[in-house]
């Protein structure tokens, strides 16, 4: 497959740019949530999937970026070095994001990209950061982005008892917050509870009730869930009774031991299913809502609706759920692609999940660990306060966490919803204190630069 998919879109010069090979920097902006997004030098090779599966579920699926240059989806820009202006090439609106692409050639870059797209040349402070800032602002202002609203403070589930969590865990960790004197507003029970991907009305063996839980949820504070809306397991109940409410021809991925599928918003199906649980989620009083792997609902494929393309109906899933939920539930996208979520959701993941371990197992870069999710943090700091509010994602102070005290760094610095998600009676004094110090509301303003 050549680069830019089976076809590839069309690749249009835009502008040669002089560089200064020892001082430039360009900057990628990747697909989704986890995709790397960071600057190079122009000598650098850039990051890109080490498997099929990753380019799938962590990159733009329809989009083979090229290993020779750089490419930016929606939003790439070069800073020539010396004090010279910020090339920054970049997508109009949320609903058409093209492909942007770099080659070095020389003390010159080649910038080229897919047509309908701005080309802005910054001589303001601040670098490429400065210049991402700015634009940002004419961008959220073009599109009446809603001024964003701060995020509570929560507890997760996830990174302690992962997809093993039971009923007993949620009430212990329920009871510790207010033993150990922490300011948590949300209690988020994460994935885990449900029979299958896709069964969100059906529980897991390890869960009762959850009404029963959200009552108690509810007697100290406000209820949190995790879904991932646009994700069906082929063993699901859901897919076996509705195999035609997915996309047609489209591939999802693989996880949790079976293949996956994409749900299509367009089925009228599908769109009422999504506002059944969402409302029943809404009827039990949930109102802050992880929505997670939403790439999902962007994968390529045919669709109920003739000639509704992956943006759009990513955009009709995403306001259907906002329509269902509420307005005053709190939406946090995670997986999910950047621009075409402008506008849809009150937070966003802006990196890979954290981890444990310092670097990504297998070494791709769109992978769980501290330097990955550090890296795409740091480099969409300028959307906190603009977009959204920032999720840099859990804060992990415990013992096990390798290099504890500099996730703690990154998560104080660019962490706009502040969250933890560790055993908390287990915790150490120093991650009892850090816990209590930084799990804390934060403002939905542009950090200080």
């Amino acid at each position: 497959m050549q680069p830019g998919g089976a076809s590839g879109p069309r690749i249009q010069p835009v502008v040669d740019v002089a560089v200064d090979p020892d001082r430039a920097r360009v900057y990628e902006h990747g697909w989704q949530s986890w995709s790397p997004t960071t600057s190079y030098p122009p000598a650098a090779a850039p990051y890109r999937p080490v498997s099929e599966l990753c380019r799938l579920m962590n990159y733009r699926p329809d989009r083979v970026a090229p290993a020779d240059a750089f490419w930016g989806e929606g939003l790439l820009a070069v800073d020539p070095g010396g004090g010279q202006p910020v090339h920054l090439l970049a997508a109009r609106e949320p609903h058409r994001v093209p492909s942007i692409r770099a080659d070095v050639r020389g003390e010159r870059l080649r910038l080229s990209a897919e047509a309908d797209l701005e080309h802005v040349v910054d001589a303001g402070p601040g670098g490429i950061d400065g210049a991402l800032a700015r634009w940002a602002e004419g961008f959220a202002a073009a599109h009446a982005v809603p001024r964003p609203r701060p995020a509570p403070t929560l507890w997760c589930s996830w990174y302690h008892y992962f997809t093993g969590v039971t009923e007993p865990d949620i009430d212990e960790n329920l009871q510790a917050i207010d033993e150990l004197g922490l300011g948590i507003d949300v209690v988020q029970i994460d994935d885990g509870y449900q029979a299958d991907i896709g069964d969100w009305l059906l529980l897991s063996d390890r869960f009762r009730s959850l009404p029963d839980l959200i009552a108690r949820i509810h007697g100290r504070g406000r209820a949190g869930i995790w879904v991932a809306p646009f994700l069906v397991g082929t063993g699901s109940r859901l897919y076996a009774e509705h195999p035609d409410w997915t996309v047609q021809g489209a591939q999802a991925g693989h996880g949790w031991g079976q293949d996956l599928a994409a749900l299509d918003p367009s089925v009228p199906g599908a769109a009422a299913y999504l506002r059944e649980v969402f409302g029943y989620f809404a009827d039990l009083g949930i109102d802050f809502l992880k929505l997670d792997f939403l790439f999902a609902g962007a994968v390529p494929g045919a669709r109920a609706e003739p000639g509704l393309d992956p943006i759009a109906a990513y955009r009709l899933g995403l306001e259907v759920i906002r329509e269902a939920a509420g307005d005053s539930a709190y939406l946090l996208g995670c997986g999910a692609p950047i621009l075409p979520s402008v506008g849809l959701v009150d937070a966003m993941r802006v990196g890979p999940d954290i981890s444990h371990r310092s670097e990504p197992e297998d070494e791709d870069q769109s992978q769980p660990s501290q330097r990955t999710a550090t890296r795409c943090t740091v480099h969409r700091g300028w959307q906190h306060g603009r977009f959204w509010v920032n999720d840099s994602d859990c804060l992990l102070a415990g013992r096990r966490t390798a290099d504890r005290e500099r996730w703690a760094d990154t998560v104080e610095r660019y962490g706009g919803l502040r969250a933890s998600s560790d055993r908390l009676r287990e915790l150490d004094e120093w991650g009892l204190a850090t816990t209590r110090r930084l799990i804390r509301p934060v403002p939905a303003e542009p950090f200080p630069g």
